[in-house]
């Protein structure tokens, strides 16, 4: 068990002040919210819509993530090809485009005149305002997140536990799924849930490409823009609530497997 230490005074200013910085907003949050508020929020069907639509769209683009991401994430920590940095670049694109951005971009492709929206629309499957839109949204900002998550606990994994497994006459995919992912599931948990947290709290990429329905973002923005601060507090004290019993509940089961 590791013992305290007397914090050098530099650093633990430092650390105060990180927290401050983050503990100090949610604390206003809530102190300029009543009971009766939150209550009042959580009873609006449009507030109630809006966070089952949240979690929901999170919810599929993780799991969408999770599909597409892990092979590549596997790629990445185990083969070397030829412009592998590049590729490496190209997927943490999303991380530094401003979201808005992504939003323009996102439209310019999957939009219903866009070049793959509007094939697809003649098909049935269209992205703008609508739920499929708000997931690609998601899927596209938060998808780097889960592969460098995944990638650095693939690389932890001992390759020779996999080559013995390949000498016993597994296949890569048996490897893959038997061997590897056991051992890096809590890199690749961890995340994925950093990703789903990514996705529920996009604004800029959703709204653009997907205004309606609203997500809890642009819902609290709306409200803001329409009827003010006093408007949009509640329902933004009620999501940071509701988001941190959910990480908590994750969090606990996520030690409880692990024990």
């Amino acid at each position: 068990m590791m013992k305290e230490q007397k914090l050098p005074p530099g650093f633990a200013i430092g650390f105060s002040l990180v927290i401050l910085l983050i503990v100090l907003p949610l604390v206003m949050t809530f102190l300029s919210t009543s009971a009766s508020q939150l209550a009042l929020s959580l009873s609006d069907e449009q507030v109630a819509r809006s966070i089952g639509l949240t979690l929901s769209a999170g919810a599929a683009a993780t799991c969408i993530g999770l599909l597409i991401g892990l092979p590549a994430a596997y790629l990445l920590a185990r083969f070397k090809f030829r412009g592998k940095a590049i590729f490496e670049s190209i997927i943490n694109l999303p991380l530094v485009i401003p979201h808005s951005a992504a939003g323009i971009a996102l439209l310019l492709v999957f939009g219903r005149k866009g070049l793959l929206g509007g094939p697809l629309s003649r098909l049935g499957l269209v992205f703008s305002d609508r739920p499929a839109g708000i997931v690609l949204g998601m899927l596209f900002v938060s998808l780097p997140l889960l592969i460098n998550a995944a990638r650095d606990a693939f690389v932890a994994v001992d390759p020779e536990i996999e080559h013995s497994a390949r000498v016993d006459g597994a296949s890569p995919w048996e490897v893959f799924w038997k061997v590897t992912l056991p051992l890096a599931w809590r890199g690749v948990l961890s995340g994925a849930i950093t990703m789903w947290a990514r996705g529920i709290s996009e604004f800029g990429a959703v709204m653009i490409l997907a205004y309606s329905p609203k997500i809890i973002p642009v819902l609290i923005f709306e409200r803001f823009q329409g009827l003010g601060l006093a408007a949009a507090t509640p329902i933004t004290a009620l999501w940071i609530f509701l988001i941190l019993v959910l990480f908590g509940i994750v969090r606990y089961l996520a030690n409880s497997i692990d024990r």
